[in-house]
């Protein structure tokens, strides 16, 4: 019997490895109910190389964006949709017109790390200093945007961040090899109120960070941009002679403060809140060492950084020892007190032996978490092996009663079809059966992050 031979970069294989395909289903088959309210699409983005010509080099967070999403409404699941971003290298690849011009080609590349809704507009979002995209309701590129854009050339980050309490969108935009940061204000349509520019000495790697009622909280990690790594298309390294900081921030803009925390790299944000004259920020966060080329190797956690303006100390606690990325939290209570947050684990296991190697040895696992960051409690829901479950996102109920009284949804691998569910989860009843299971005719490789758009309401 002739064995398959393994594949050497776990960022190809598995439920990891690309699709090739653009597929359109309508009237998609589904296990259970799905509640009738719902009206809009659950999207969600992330890598998808369109063609690997060096596949031991290949940096997983390099692949083109690829947008994958379900429309709902009156209880039916309409459509399934999968669309490459047309950048201009994209289009020119698979032999299309350009959508739209970009001012420099060098920094065009099509958005892969976030897709989300503002003013009945949809956008997939990057970070760097690259041009948003602006999508069709259906998923195809209209072309590069202005969303945010700032006379220095900042433009909205991927992980901006909407207030429903002022409806404002908030972003904090790093551009490679700067030395500053700026965080932008934009209002509910997308418009440009404010920018603030902040020093960043040693061009730290600034991915997320947390937004309170007053305040905003930058986080300044060892990872710093790397120009003699920039040619393999991730330019930032490890540095231990930088020091890791969290900033604070007046959110009309003014002079940060910053307090020293122990190394590591905050790798995205479920909540942060004022009590008093402390700021409790809650983060996924990577240890001492993180390698941004292979994220694989971490062993992320979710901590508690209580920040004591008055003392001017901050104190560090382990929330959560399992392993986990992707946190959210019901977006209602952004910035403000709350309880409840969600996060994807991350299982580690080896391979099978024989003609089947070719799963990865890493990946986002067969589980979702609950915390209830009061009782200090976590429920995980399980969906077995090799499920590959990635980020979860909060839908409240129609006429919620309690902060959890709403759904979970994500993307599941299913691995006896071959393709993914869309699954719906009771959050108050977190590990029992789904609300309902979507089954999409495709698989959905593990990619970054989305949102619920409801038809009626922005996201970010």
């Amino acid at each position: 019997m002739t064995t398959m031979p393994r594949i050497t970069n776990r960022y190809l294989s598995g439920n990891f490895a690309p699709v090739t395909e653009e597929i359109t289903a309508y009237d998609l088959p589904v296990t259970g109910r799905i509640p009738s309210h719902l009206s809009g699409r659950y999207l969600r983005t992330g890598p998808n190389p369109l063609g690997i010509e060096d596949a031991a080099a290949h940096i997983w967070t390099l692949g083109e964006g690829m947008v994958h999403g379900v429309r709902i409404r009156d209880g039916r699941a309409e459509w399934y949709r999968n669309r490459w971003v047309r950048s201009a290298s994209v289009a020119d690849r698979l032999g299309e017109p350009r959508r739209g011009t970009v001012a420099d080609e060098r920094m065009d590349f099509a958005p892969n790390v976030q897709v989300a809704g503002l003013a009945g507009r949809t956008f997939a979002l990057i970070e760097g200093g690259l041009k948003p995209y602006e999508l069709t309701y259906e998923l195809d590129t209209v072309g590069p945007c202005d969303l945010g854009a700032t006379p220095e050339g900042y433009n909205a980050n991927a992980h901006s961040i909407f207030d429903p309490h002022t409806r404002e969108l908030h972003s904090l935009a790093f551009r490679y090899g700067s030395e500053h940061v700026q965080h932008i204000v934009m209002d509910a349509a997308g418009t440009v109120q404010r920018a603030t520019t902040v020093p960043a000495p040693g061009n730290p790697y600034m991915h997320d960070f947390a937004l309170t009622e007053h305040h905003v909280v930058l986080f300044d990690a060892p990872v710093v941009f790397s120009a003699a790594h920039l040619a393999t298309g991730v330019p930032f390294v490890w540095d231990d002679t930088h020091p890791a900081r969290v900033g604070v921030m007046p959110r009309e803009g003014g002079e940060v403060r910053w307090f020293e925390v122990s190394p590591s790299l905050v790798g995205h944000t479920l909540n942060a809140y004022e009590t008093g004259t402390e700021i409790v920020v809650d983060i996924v966060r990577h240890p001492e060492g993180f390698n941004i080329r292979d994220f694989g190797t971490s062993r992320p956690t979710l901590d508690r950084w209580t920040i004591d303006l008055a003392a001017g100390t901050v104190r560090e606690q382990r929330l959560d020892d399992r392993t986990q990325e992707f946190p959210r939290l019901n977006s209602r209570f952004t910035g403000r007190p709350y309880r409840y947050g969600y996060a994807a684990a991350v299982e580690l296991y080896a391979p099978p032996a024989g003609p089947e190697d070719q799963r990865p040895d890493v990946g986002f696992s067969s589980a979702l978490l609950k915390h209830d960051l009061v009782r200090g409690t976590t429920e995980a829901h399980e969906f077995g092996r090799y499920a590959a479950v990635g980020e979860g996102v909060f839908v409240p109920a129609e006429a919620p009663t309690a902060e959890d009284d709403g759904y979970v949804m994500a993307y599941v691998h299913n691995p006896e079809r071959g393709a993914a569910d869309l699954v719906i989860l009771s959050s108050q009843d977190f590990t029992g059966r789904p609300i309902a299971r979507i089954h999409l005719p495709a698989r959905v490789p593990l990619g970054l992050h989305g949102n619920w758009v409801p038809d009626d309401r922005p996201t970010g």
